[in-house]
This record gives C-alpha cells, structure tokens and sequence, in this order.
C-alpha cells in the first residue's frame, strides 16, 4: 500500500523540485544563519539594523511575489521560476564588502528572486500532484527536502566557523548548491505555458463560485508574517543567552532538523479537505507557533537556562513545518486552474508583507527586550490562528455542497 502511494505522487517531476529546493536552502540558509551574526558581531552594526535588513527583504519580497504569480500564469511558471532561481546567488556575495549597506542590498537582491520564483515552484508541484488526496504529502516531503537543506546548512556554517573560516569564503561557497538547485529545477517538465486549465462549464451550467476560505487564509497568513521573524533572532537570542556563538548555530539547526521532520513524517497525515487542513493550520500551525513564542519569552526573560531556549525553537520549527505544509495545500485547494498563480503569489505575498512588519518591530522591541519581541510575536500568532478557526463553520459548510455537487 505504500509503495502504491509513493508511485502515485513521488514522480520524476516531484522529486526534480524538491531536490531544486534542497540545494537551494543549502546555499542561502548557510547565508541566513551567518548573516546576523556576521553583520552585528562582525561588522558590529546594531541589532535593528538586522531588523531592518530582514524588513526590507521580505517587504520588496512581497512585491515580487505578486509579480511572480501574474507574471507565471502568462509566460510559464517553469520559465519564470528558473530565471528567479539563477539570480538567488547574489546573496552569496554579501560578505564580499565590508559596507553595511552594500552587504544588506546583496542579500535583499538574492531574496527578492527567490521570491520572485516561490509561486511558480508552487505551481509546478500543484501541476505535477493533481491527485489532491495526495497533495499535503507533496508539499510536506517538499518542506522536509527544503529545510533538511538548511539544517545540513547550519552544519556547514557550525563546521566553518569552529575551523575559524572566514564569512567571506562560507557565503561564496554556496553558490555551488545553488547553481546545482537551479540545474535540478530544470529537469522537471511542469510548468509550461497555459498549462493549467480551467474545466468549462455545462451548457447551461454557472460556474462554481470560489471556495470563502482563501481571504481568511491570506488574512492569516499576513498575521503569521507578523510573527514570521528571521530565524536570524532565536539565533541570537540562543547565542546571547548562553554566551556562545556556536549554541546560536545549534538553534538554527534544531529549529531547521524540527521543521523538516514534521513536514516529512505529517505531511501526508494532516487531511486531505481543506476544512481538516484549515483546523489543524491553526491550532498546530499558528497557535503553536505562539506557543513556542511565549516559551521563547518566559525563558530568556527569566533566564530559566539553554535547555528551556532550545525547547522554544523547536516548538516553533514544529509550527514552522506544519504552516509551510498546509497554507499552499489549502490555497491550491481553495483557488486552482488559472487562479493558481496569482493566488499562490498573493500567498507569498501576504507572508511577505506581515514579515517586513514583523522583522521591524521585532528589531525595535528586541531592542528594548527580547521577551518584549517574542511576547508580541505570541500574540500575533494567536490571533492569526483565531481567525483560521472561525473561517471553519463557513469553509464546511462549502465543503458540504461542493461534495454534493461532485
């Protein structure tokens, strides 16, 4: 029966994307996991600055999320998505200058085509799963692929830094996995031009109104954005905790082996319906998040010791693996055929402005505190999974007729 089930799904074109996404995490996660220590403690820029930079990334980023959907579903998600992902190498470059801004403008540059990209990826895997029993598995063996390459990252960048390696030299080896990302992305056959379709109608038939989940689920997903801080802040708040620029790296890893986990082990086990989908995004999705959050808070405030620290990354790397499995399964779910693009782009997007938001403020507040960050970051969660669980009356009750229209 499983091997049934991995040959329905796991195809040549599945696995062409997810390996493009495992070298790519293995290349700018490395740039990610150094970059904050690199600019604060290195170029000894304050931690707003960090704040700032990660804004600015995911801020533009939304932008080019958006255009990245518009601009697939008319030219070839395929195409567009190679195109981005070539670029993404510019962030490699960043400890090249010793010039704060000229370091912050590479690695926005290198994100924003990865932002550009993210969409039509998405869309390439819709395209290659249209069974959608099978969907969650895809997107959840995609994440665990995605971030096992930044987990074998932040060993890279731990290794490195024990052997005393510069930064310049570890953020300009990765541009080795991803040109080895973008080659892999090609192999996948999905994604052409106009080939999503939209069934037409009966004669006489009205067209089925879209699914009322998808702006509660983009409201959502902008509210997690809000919270959706770089991993670059646990990061330091591990290292500054204990003292030790190595247990920071530690964090990244357990954060990055936890969200690569739940997404390889649950991705198939979390519903195939949107309104199972929908549940559990919220309460082990978003809520969790809060959860590991408020731990976050509580134990740094209180100094309640590195154990304590490393059980509020996980938590979140938990939430972090069901988030990423279920918010584009239930948006391909809510809004497929020609909408795709666009809505996995207003997906991306609404991530990405909650983000330039969320890496403001927690800049600003972990200024004033750590717990002061964390504890907003908590609330906002929350909040985010509220309103995921109350779009839940109205997302059944579509379900409902929908399979009895079928």
């Amino acid at each position: 029966m499983s091997s049934t089930r991995r040959a329905v799904w796991r195809t040549g074109d599945v696995w062409a994307i997810s390996f493009s996404a495992f070298f790519a995490d293995l290349g700018y996660q490395a740039v990610l996991a150094g970059f904050p220590l690199f600019l604060v403690l290195t170029l000894r820029q304050p931690v707003w600055e960090y704040g700032l930079a990660s804004a600015l990334s995911y801020g533009g980023g939304a932008v080019f999320s958006l255009a990245g959907g518009r601009i697939g579903d008319r030219v070839g998600h395929r195409s567009l998505a190679l195109a981005g992902n070539a670029v993404i190498p510019l962030l490699s470059l960043c400890a090249l200058v010793a010039s704060p801004v000229w370091a912050i403008g590479l690695l926005t540059g290198g994100w924003w085509a990865r932002n550009l990209r993210s969409p039509s990826r998405r869309v390439m895997l819709v395209e290659a799963v249209p069974d959608e029993q099978h969907r969650s598995a895809a997107f959840g063996f995609l994440h665990a692929l995605d971030v096992g390459g930044g987990a074998l990252a932040g060993v890279y960048v731990l290794v490195a830094l024990a052997a005393h390696v510069p930064f310049r030299w570890i953020f300009l080896a990765t541009v080795v996995p991803l040109v080895i990302s973008t080659l892999s992305l090609s192999r996948a056959h999905v994604g052409g031009r106009r080939t999503i379709q939209v069934e037409p109608a009966s004669p006489g038939e009205a067209s089925e109104p879209p699914a009322p989940g998808a702006r509660p689920l983009l409201a959502a997903a902008a509210l997690y954005g809000f919270t959706y801080y770089s991993v670059g802040f646990p990061v330091l708040t591990v290292a500054q905790g204990s003292g030790r620029l190595l247990d920071g790296i530690g964090a990244f890893l357990v954060l990055q082996a936890t969200s690569a986990g739940t997404g390889y082990l649950l991705g198939g086990r979390l519903g195939a319906g949107p309104t199972d989908q929908f549940a559990r995004l919220g309460l082990l999705g978003y809520i969790g998040a809060a959860v590991g959050a408020a731990v976050l808070a509580v134990g740094y405030g209180e100094h309640l010791g590195l154990a304590v620290l490393f059980v509020g990354v996980a938590v979140i790397g938990f939430a972090l693996g069901i988030v990423e499995t279920l918010e584009p399964t239930a948006m391909s779910v809510l809004r497929s055929g020609s909408r795709a693009g666009r809505a996995m782009g207003a997906l991306s997007a609404a991530r990405s402005v909650g983000t330039f938001v969320g890496n403001l403020v927690m800049g600003l507040l972990y200024g004033v505190g750590a717990a002061y960050a964390y504890g907003y970051a908590a609330l906002v969660a929350a909040i985010a999974g509220v309103i995921v669980l109350a779009a839940l009356p109205v997302l059944r009750s579509w379900q409902h007729r929908h399979e009895h229209t079928d």
